[in-house]
């Protein structure tokens, strides 16, 4: 009984209980710090990323402000045109409408032609 005691306490007195657990609370310290590490690897990825969707977000309402100025450009001009179709459907003189139909007749056929 006293051999096996020996032979597992051997060199351990209570200095000796006190290093190992400085010794253990060092490790701990290496691996916060390990992970502390880590944490901000992960975390300036994280604000790379962040940044790159803000640019692309930016990008977007660009664009989308720009297409929200040409189609109120192209409703101010198709309205003005639908006016105008107005205006001639209007009148009651067959002469322009049989002219307007020809008018239509023909570019339809031109982009047919052009796009075969």
């Amino acid at each position: 009984y006293r051999s096996t005691r020996t032979a597992l306490f051997d060199g351990i007195e209570e200095g000796g209980i006190r290093a190992s657990a400085y010794s253990s609370h060092e490790i701990d310290e290496h691996e916060n710090e390990r992970a502390m590490d880590g944490l901000q690897d992960r975390v300036s990825i994280l604000k790379r990323i962040s940044g790159d969707i803000n640019e692309e977000v930016e990008a977007h309402n660009r664009m989308l402000d720009r297409m929200g100025n040409d189609m109120d450009s192209s409703r101010g001009f198709l309205s003005g045109t639908v006016d105008k179709f107005k205006t001639v459907f209007e009148t009651k003189s067959s002469r322009r409408m049989g002219t307007l139909v020809a008018s239509f007749v023909a570019l339809f056929m031109l982009v047919y032609y052009l796009t075969r």
